[in-house]
């Protein structure tokens, strides 16, 4: 990044909203990606006709407290609560397999067993929890998705509709639950009033517990020009500089930090009560080594946030480029996956079925409908081996070695992968 000064960043001076966790106002902008409808709200075909809500997707970084985030326009039941959510954990075998490994990593560090508790913030569809039901450990899932919780509840994962916030907390608290670990995986972006949240964790937590949270990495995002990942269901964006001074807000000390590959880079943090002395719960060097690298980045800053705006709108033009230019061939293009980091793609670079004719998801809760605002319909994997397209467009790129080794056979009749982040790039 070329440092600039903050006055170089445009500003919005209407824009009157306040950080969700420290109240400053907000004026930085880090990146505008126009408007774009829920990335979870897959629309049926019989409602083809019917318009969809578009709602601003427009980031700003809070100058006092240095997180990433976006205003509040949808509140989190209108994604999460109608039981029609869309995403389902276990349809990634690389996600079920990383679950796998967290689940025999901390059993071991942490010494779980069937004496032990766990709760899991946010557990979809018993993709992790299920592991250690497998093991004989007492499991909780918090889950807002009626359809999800229901399908956990099939792997034997006792589950909770709800959201989780200190209300929750207090009433696990009052049924004796309190769990000697507390884990959330890609949830702590999704809450809008984050010091609820980590405060119900800090209620929640038995003396001697652990948490573990996982989110996406802000300086993964920044270095990769993974804009994608910005959309609606994302409300904020974290440094672990910055999550540990939340954290450390509700008494809660991260002792451990370690950086994971998945989402394009993400973060897992351990915690536990700040006064807590446990052996366990020792800080370790991981900690003082990531505070010092994202220093010396400049987390801190105006500067490290003011080129991504510009280094996004240089990804749109040379994805379009693509695009114009394998059309005007006459080749065609069709999409893997319905993630909601590809209807963020699709939506601010404008692409329809004028470049994509459709895309396939293994989940059947997406196919057979369309993505929200972009209308590409979506099907099973099974119809690009019926159309035999000249290139695979892959939007959830982070799953990018997963997907080219289950579509390999499109080689066959000379089809070419194409992954859009962090820059356009073709695989043979």
């Amino acid at each position: 990044m070329t440092g600039q000064n903050r006055e170089s960043q445009p500003k919005n001076p209407a824009h009157a909203s306040t950080c969700r966790f420290c109240g400053q106002g907000l004026s930085l902008s880090f990146v505008d990606l126009g408007s774009s409808p829920l990335c979870q709200k897959h629309v049926p075909l019989a409602k083809s006709q019917e318009a969809e809500p578009f709602f601003p997707l427009h980031a700003y970084v809070c100058s006092k407290c240095w997180l990433v985030q976006l205003d509040e326009f949808v509140v989190p039941s209108e994604i999460f609560g109608d039981g029609e959510y869309a995403y389902f954990a276990s349809f990634s075998d690389s996600w079920l397999a990383h679950a796998r490994r967290y689940v025999d990593a901390v059993s071991q560090r942490f010494n779980l067993g069937k004496d032990s508790f766990v709760i899991e913030i946010a557990s979809n569809d018993g993709y992790l929890l299920q592991n250690f039901v497998q093991r004989g450990v007492p499991v909780l899932g918090i889950e807002p998705a009626s359809n999800c919780a229901a399908a956990a509840r099939e792997k034997g994962v006792e589950s909770r509709v709800c959201f989780f916030g200190s209300d929750t907390a207090k009433q696990l608290v009052s049924e004796g639950k309190r769990p000697d670990l507390l884990l959330g995986n890609n949830v702590l972006a999704h809450v809008p009033d984050l010091n609820d949240f980590v405060g119900g964790m800090k209620l929640l937590l038995k003396e001697t517990g652990v948490l573990t949270m996982e989110f996406p990495h802000l300086v993964r995002l920044i270095a990769e020009n993974q804009f994608d990942t910005i959309y609606h269901e994302h409300f904020s964006y974290f440094s672990f500089t910055t999550v540990r001074r939340i954290f450390a807000q509700h008494g809660l000390r991260l002792f451990d930090v370690e950086e994971l590959p998945t989402h394009g880079g993400s973060l897992r943090i351990y915690g536990c009560h700040a006064d807590s002395r446990a052996a366990s719960h020792a800080d370790t060097k991981n900690v003082a080594a990531l505070l010092q690298q994202e220093a010396e980045l400049g987390v801190e800053t105006p500067a490290y946030y003011t080129n991504f705006a510009e280094n996004v709108r240089e990804t749109k033009r040379k994805l379009l480029e693509f695009l114009i230019g394998v059309k005007r061939q006459g080749k065609t293009v069709v999409g893997y996956g319905a993630p909601g980091k590809g209807n963020t793609l699709l939506n601010y670079c404008g692409i329809r079925q004028d470049f994509v004719d459709y895309t396939v998801d293994r989940s059947p809760h997406k196919q057979n409908n369309l993505l929200p605002g972009s209308r590409i319909p979506v099907y099973a994997p099974e119809k690009i081996f019926e159309t035999k397209p000249d290139y695979l467009l892959i939007l959830p790129w982070n799953l990018r070695e997963e997907i080219m080794k289950q579509m390999a056979d499109v080689r066959k009749w000379g089809c070419k992968f194409v992954v859009p982040i962090p820059a356009v790039k073709v695989f043979e």
